[in-house]
Parts: structure tokens; sequence; C-alpha cells
């Protein structure tokens, strides 16, 4: 027999052996379950939660999900703190997501949030697209894949500096239309469109095996605030499609007590930590853990202003003040992207600003995916809280400077218009979304031109009715432009007869944010007026440029040759060739004045010689091997060549105060 002491000796050997087993099995199974105490954080546990080492058989144990109490977020019943960032998927090509991922787990973060656009799922009413780079599927997994946490804010409003605040135009068809209320015509809408985003969502669930741990009632509510109702009825209408994780809400300071609703954890936006400000939050709520929803890490720029940019040491030091309080954190924007095609939003308080294309946004990675100053800053800090070796940072991507591409050929939109569109004839101005266009859903981006007959000139009055900006024409010839700060015209006489009078008019952009959503129709709004006679019996042709447009562009006959000077509205053609593998490049538009590029059918967006930008981003992934086809819309004075350059230039600066 062995003597009693050997017997203890073996037991605890034994036991020693099974909880390094169990450690072991923790480890590889549920690292997700292992703390990690940070030192520089004070009274914070923080845990690092590793997805990519989750196996299907660390699965099924997963029920509680985030959880909130004694001041503390909790996931599957152990302390977590939220270190998230803000991606787009709609703003970043497909192929470059899960770099941008990669690089958010290098700087540190857990969590990853994403805004989703009703106006381009549901581009059309009843027609749902969640493919290519609208697959929200496919994006939320990979953040998975890649070790991240997501936190989903799918609106139906999302502001974000995008086209109405994320709503499609056509519910503007209606004009008795109440947005982001319990309006009828609006919450079935609302109800068709979760019918089906959330058939994508809720299998994605956290408790479900899938990324997601919160879900964010609405966006801002508390700074519209027009329907005492709504709130509830947007955070029902998650619960019962099947939401079943955490409820958030986000505001900023003034609209916090206004955006609340029951059952949803209130969190705040801002950019300058206040005194006392995460202690409002206690005042809303009480015992609950305090979260920054979005903290801007710089600003979003508007045509005509400068580029704002937000000191980098201020920035750090602001997230380590709020790390410091325990709360947990979400960066607006981590990597902001590009507002591709006519989907920028706009700002109306004393003016009406439009946003410019980039989203750069001044963030941790520039608009094309770059690091900055900000993340390494931001690594080396959450690193230290983390308290354990960050991954690597990811190689940036090289950019190509292309030279000099030379626009070859051109074709005036007069010579366009008989060619390939029909107009749709009516007594009165039309808007451009109850235009009887696209299955009846109207016209939501681009330019429309009306076109009347007149006999003689005067004086044209628009009492405010263009949206935004119109070019004037008597037949071909420009006469000025009109906005809402040029209501008035004076139009030449001419010779005995009629002449065409056209006014080409462009939306530059609905407004995303503030009280006047409802009015954001685009377009004629209303009538113009020639001596105080208005204008009637219009021809309207819409100029959306979808792709098939500018597919039917390329065939049309007619283009010629660029002469040394032509003054638009015309489109202009050149080819840009490529020997090697595609890079990322930017194009300087210097000597044009205002337009659109197109590269391969893909929109890159507007330009502006009035700046800040001065380059577009066209990605590597929309270019091929050969020869790749740029088209320009240009507005007035069209230069002869653009310049393909490796590095952007976004504008003169200005601090953020």
């Amino acid at each position: 027999m062995w003597p009693c002491g050997g017997r203890r000796q073996r037991r605890l050997g034994g036991i020693a052996l099974l909880l390094v087993v169990l450690w072991l099995l923790l480890r590889r199974y549920y690292p997700c379950l292992l703390p990690v105490v940070s030192e520089p954080c004070e009274n914070a546990v923080l845990l690092r939660f590793n997805w990519s080492e989750l196996t299907p058989l660390g699965l099924w144990g997963r029920t509680l999900g985030l959880q909130t109490e004694n001041s503390q977020f909790l996931l599957e019943g152990m302390p977590f703190r939220i270190f998230g960032g803000s991606m787009h998927y709609f703003r970043v090509p497909r192929e470059y997501w899960e770099d941008r991922m990669l690089k958010m787990k290098a700087c540190g973060l857990n969590t990853l949030t994403t805004y989703v656009p009703w106006n381009l799922h549901e581009k059309e009413r009843g027609k749902f697209d969640f493919s290519k780079n609208l697959d929200l599927r496919a994006f939320l997994s990979l953040a998975a894949k890649n070790g991240l946490w997501v936190i989903l804010r799918p609106g139906p409003y999302i502001c974000s500096e995008w086209d109405l605040g994320g709503l499609p135009s056509w519910l503007l068809q209606d004009p008795e239309m109440q947005l982001r209320t319990t309006y009828k015509g609006f919450t079935e809408a609302v109800d068709a469109y979760f019918d089906h985003l959330m058939r994508v969502v809720v299998p994605l669930q956290y408790k479900k095996g899938g990324p997601i741990i919160a879900v964010q009632v609405e966006n801002e509510y508390g700074s519209y605030a027009k329907d005492p109702n709504y709130m509830t009825y947007v955070k029902m209408a998650l619960l019962n499609r099947g939401i079943v994780e955490l409820l958030m809400t986000s505001d900023n300071k003034n609209g916090l007590s206004f955006g609340l609703v029951e059952g949803a954890l209130a969190t705040v936006n801002f950019q300058k930590l206040e005194p006392g400000l995460l202690k409002y939050l206690d005042t809303v709520q009480k015992d609950q853990p305090k979260m920054v929803m979005e903290y801007w890490t710089g600003w979003f720029d508007n045509w005509g202003g400068p580029h704002y940019v937000f000191d980098a040491d201020e920035m750090v030091n602001t997230v380590a003040s709020i790390l410091k309080t325990g709360a947990s954190i979400n960066l607006y924007m981590f990597h902001g992207g590009t507002n591709f095609g006519f989907m920028n939003g706009a700002l109306e308080a004393d003016e009406y600003k439009s946003d410019v294309t980039s989203y750069d946004y001044d963030a941790v990675l520039t608009e094309a995916g770059d690091y900055t100053s900000k993340f390494f800053k931001l690594r080396q800090l959450f690193s230290m809280v983390i308290g354990q070796p960050l991954p690597l940072p990811p190689m940036i991507e090289s950019k190509a400077s292309y030279g000099a591409i030379l626009l070859h050929q051109y074709i005036s939109l007069w010579d366009v218009l008989p060619a390939l569109l029909q107009p749709i004839k009516s007594e009165f101005p039309v808007n451009m979304e109850n235009l009887h266009l696209n299955d009846s859903i109207g016209q939501p981006y681009g330019y429309v031109l009306y076109e009347t007959v007149i006999f003689g000139g005067g004086h044209l009055h628009t009492r405010d009715h263009v949206r935004d900006r119109a070019q004037v024409f008597v037949n071909t010839m420009y006469v000025g432009e009109l906005d809402y700060n040029t209501v008035e015209l004076s139009i030449p006489e001419g010779q005995q007869g009629f002449r065409q009078l056209r006014l080409l008019v462009e939306n530059r952009g609905r407004v995303n944010y503030g009280l006047a959503l409802n009015e954001q129709r685009k377009g004629l709004i209303g009538d113009v007026f020639l001596n105080k006679t208005p204008l009637r019996n219009f021809k309207i042709y819409s100029l959306e440029m979808k792709p098939a447009f500018m597919k039917s562009l390329q065939r049309v006959s007619g283009w010629s040759t660029v002469p040394d000077y032509f003054v638009g509205p015309a489109f202009f053609r050149g080819r840009l060739w490529i020997e090697q593998q595609p890079q990322d490049t930017f194009l300087k538009l210097q000597g044009w004045e205002k337009g659109v590029v197109f590269v391969n059918g893909q929109n890159l967006g507007r330009y502006w010689k009035i700046g800040p930008q001065e380059t577009l981003y066209l990605p590597g992934p929309w270019l091929r091997r050969g020869g790749n086809e740029i088209v320009i819309f240009e507005e007035r004075t069209a230069g002869r060549i653009i310049q393909s350059v490796d590095i952007p230039y976004l504008g003169r600066t200005q601090y953020v105060d």
C-alpha cells in the first residue's frame, strides 16, 4: 500500500494535471473566456475575444450574449469591454473588406460597427439587393472569421453623411410623407424592408453562432424626436422579427433624453470629452455600462469648405481618458471610405452644403486604407490597455501613378438627347422623385433636364424652386446658374420666333441630418416664372447615368475629336492602358470645372473645382490589365487630360475646433 502522503501527492498531481488540461481546452476552444487584466485601466477587467479560434464545437454553449450588469458589460457571463471601430461595407470595395478588418485587429479593436443603407438595398420599391458589394451576410461572416464582434446599426435611418440618411428617395413620392414617424406610409415601407433585411441578420446573431452582439434601434432620434411612439415601433419591429441580442440607442448629449426607448441601452456620441459628459449618462439610466457609440476621430467635408482634420494627439488623449473611466468605445470612423456615385449627403443649417465624394474623414485609416499616425498611436494605447501583443499590421498596398490620360473624344449632351433619351411630357414641372420612371419609383439621383419653349426674353425667377443647382440655356447658349442663393436671371431677347429654354438641374445630395428630411425632393419642385408667368409644357429628360445608359453612350454615333477649347455640358472619353497588375490610384482633374467620372462603368463620384477635394479615389480592383475606359460628364469647362497620381489631395486643411 502507498503511504497516505503519497496518495495526497498523487491526488494533488492529478488535480494539477486536470487543471492544465482544462486550461488548454479553454485556450483552444473557448479563448473568449480567458480574461486578461489590464494595468493602465482603473478598476477595469478587459477581455480578448478571439473569434477566429472558435470552432463549431465551441459554439453550442453560447447562450447568454452581451448583457449589462452593475455598470459593466458581460459576454457569456464574463466581464467584457467593447473596443469598436466603424467601417461601412458600402463605402469600401468588397475586395478590401478583409484588409480593413485585419487592420482593425492589429489596432487592438475587438468589435466592428456598420450601418445598413436602406436606399442601396431597396433601390426600387419591392426589389431587394444583397449581392456583390451589398452582400451583408458575407461582410458580417468575414468579420467573424477575422475575430471581430459586430454591433449592427440597421436604421432604417442612418444619417452617416449619406443621401437622405439612407432612406430611399421613392418614399418622397407621397406628398404627405412623414419620415421617421409612425405615419402609415412610412411604417409599411419599413416593415417590408425589415422583413427582408432581418432574414439576413437574424441567423448571424451571437446566440445563433454569429458575430452580432448588439443591434442599434434607429439612429440619433433624440435630435429629431417628432413622434413619441416611433422608437417603440422600431424596437418592436426588430424584436418581432427575431432580434434577441442587446439593443442600444445612440445620441449626442442634447438628444440623449429624447432618444431613449425602454429596453435599450443608451449610448452617447461626441468628439470632445466635456467634464461630466459620461456621468450625464447616469441621469438618464442608472447602473448601466457607459458606451461611446460614436467617438468622432475626424470630420467630413463640404464642397467649398476646407478639408477638416482632427489633431492625432488630442484624439488619442481623449480616447485614453474615456478608457480610464472604464467605458467602452467605438471609433467613428476607423475607416471612412468613399461616397461613390451620387450617394453623398448634405447639411442644411444656415445654408445648404453638399458633402464631397471622399469620406476620408481624417479617420484612423485613410480613404484608400493606408495607416495614419492615429493608427499607430491608438495601437500603442490599446496594446498597453489589453496587456498582450497585438497582431502585426498588414502590409499596405502600393499606389500607382499612371501619368497623363488623354480624353480624346467628346459628344455634346444636346447630341445625346435625341439618340438615347425619350422625354417625359408634362404641362407642369415635375420633381425627380415623381417622374414616371424606373417602374414608377421616380429618379433618385443625378441630373434632370427641363425643356420648354419661350417667345422672347425677360426676367426668369425660380421662387426658390430649384433643387439644387440649375444651369440655364437658351437653345444651346449658356445663360447662367440658379441655386439657393441665385433665384433670378435675365434671359436675353432674341430674334423673332420660338426658342428652347433649358434648365439642367443637378441633385447635389439630399440632406441627411436635421428636421428638413421631408423636404428633400429634387429637380424643379414648383413653378419657374418668366416675366411673372409660370412656364408650362415641359419635355423632361432623366439623366440618372445608370450603367445601362453609360453602356449605350459608348455605342452612340457622334463622338468627335476634342477641339482645343470646348464648353459643356458634354461627355468626354479616353483610355487608361495598364501593363501590370492594377493598383489603386487617384485621378486629378486640374483644368476641369464640375462633373462626374466613370471608369469601366463604375461611378467614382463628383468633382468640382471649388474644392476642397482635388483627387478622386480609383480602387485597383475596378481596373484591369489592358484598356480601361474613362468617361467624364463635364458641365462646363473641360480640360484635355486628367492625371493619375499616387498621392491623394483632399484640399487645404483646417483643424476641427
